[in-house]
């Protein structure tokens, strides 16, 4: 196998492969849990995700393409402020 992981688990025999891939699937998977309960709450609330000023629509005669540029910086942002306050908690 070419990934870390992989490598990390071959360099070092003493660690615990299985239970650091066990951590990781939990926690994508909590991370896709909350992110399908506010896509639910967010649809249910009626919240703009999708139809922000700056999301671009194009509806032709036979075709329909979206693209949805506000709502991508806004979800980059969002990420990445939250990938910052993990990575000052971790310190």
């Amino acid at each position: 196998m070419v990934n870390g992981f992989a490598v990390a688990c071959c360099l070092w025999p003493k660690m615990n492969c299985m239970a650091e891939l066990g951590k990781l699937l939990l926690i994508f998977g909590a991370v896709l849990l909350v992110l399908g309960a506010v896509l639910l709450f967010a649809g249910k609330f009626n919240l703009p995700f999708g139809r922000l000023p700056g999301d671009f629509v194009y509806r032709g005669k036979n075709t329909t393409v979206y693209f949805p540029l506000a709502t991508s910086i806004l979800l980059s942002v969002i990420l990445a402020l939250i990938m910052w306050l993990f990575g000052r908690s971790r310190r």
